[in-house]
Parts: structure tokens; sequence; C-alpha cells
């Protein structure tokens, strides 16, 4: 049996939650929160989930969004 609270458990699983709310995630890929709005309104962003009401993404979703919409440089 373990000594620990639920409080410090939560603590940990939060802390190491792969979910992302989208202030979070627009900070990881470095836009801004209304701009990864927009691109989840126009269905151009990076995969999301709805959990109850709420938005989150999961960090391997922005990796695998970012890597596949870059672009390259003419001639490079």
């Amino acid at each position: 049996m373990h000594d620990d609270s639920d409080i410090d458990r939560a603590g940990r699983a939060k802390r190491g939650s792969p979910f992302l709310t989208t202030d979070q995630a627009a900070a990881y890929l470095k836009i801004s929160p209304k701009s990864l709005k927009r691109l989840r309104r126009a269905g151009k962003g990076p995969v999301f989930r709805r959990h109850c009401r709420f938005v989150q993404y999961h960090i391997d979703d922005l990796d695998a969004w970012s890597r596949d919409s870059g672009t390259r440089e003419p001639g490079k």
C-alpha cells in the first residue's frame, strides 16, 4: 500500500501529463493562443481532444503537426 496522499498523486500526474491546454500548446508552438484557436476552427491546426468541455492537445500531436506543416525554401 502506498502512503501517498491523493493530493500528492494528483500533483505528480498533472506535472507528468502529456496533455496541454490551448494556452500551453500555443506557447509550446510559439504562436498566439488566438492563432491556434483560429487554426482549430478552420480544421488546419494540430489534432485536439475534448475532455468534457476542455480542449486539450497531446504533445505528440503538436510535434507531428509542426513537423508535417513545415515548408522548405525554394531550391533547398
